[in-house]
């Protein structure tokens, strides 16, 4: 049942996030569609392949596929509407937390998912396998929507993922499945949270060209 909700508000929330960025691009319904089911579906899509589950869970049950389309469709309803369109703020709000949700979610389910697909998953081949799921959906949306992703820019974005897969795989024989994945995402979306108030962040890269 834990796991279940978790998918169900993963993928509403990712399926938000990716409707958000396709709106603000400024696209029409069909590519704010396709941003919102690849944001939902495609980290999950990429963990299958990387494990040998063919054809992928998005294919085989498309209910979430489905499910992220229809919500895609909806934000596209409202959004476009003249009163949402004066709400800058609550906008750029309702993408933060729809992304962090779902990065939580989806971080501690991809672990879930390795352990449940590969028993003998060692502890590399879990984490790995849960920030796939979280990142990997964000950062084909990024890609589509020709923004540099958000693992290499945004407030400890990636780095939360791994956080929260870690500790929930450190978990999983100690406190058991349910706690383990509660703690983890929560852990997610806590670390979001702070490194967007504080303004944390890793060190950048700055190229510096020689005056002519």
């Amino acid at each position: 049942t834990l796991i279940l909700i978790l998918e169900i508000i993963g993928t509403v929330a990712f399926a938000v996030s990716g409707a958000l960025t396709g709106i603000r691009r400024g696209m029409d319904l069909f590519g704010v569609m396709i941003l919102g089911v690849a944001t939902a579906v495609g980290g999950g899509a990429i963990r299958d392949v990387l494990i040998g589950i063919t054809p992928p869970a998005m294919l085989s049950s498309p209910s979430y596929t489905l499910l992220s389309a229809g919500v895609s469709v909806l934000m596209f309803i409202v959004c476009t509407s003249r009163f949402f369109q004066r709400m800058q703020r609550p906008f750029d709000l309702a993408l933060f937390v729809s992304d962090s949700l779902g990065l939580g979610c989806f971080s501690v389910y991809g672990v879930s998912v390795a352990y449940s697909a590969k028993p003998d998953s060692g502890l590399f081949l879990a984490v790995f396998l849960g920030v796939i799921t979280g990142v990997g959906g964000g950062v084909l949306r990024d890609m589509f929507a020709g923004n540099l992703p958000y693992i290499f820019t945004k407030h400890i974005y990636a780095c939360a993922s791994i956080a929260g897969a870690l500790v929930c795989a450190l978990m999983w024989d100690v406190t058991g499945s349910a706690a383990a994945m509660i703690v983890g995402m929560v852990l997610v979306v806590l670390i979001r949270c702070l490194a967007a108030h504080f303004e944390w962040g890793l060190p950048r890269a700055h190229f510096f060209r020689e005056e002519q």
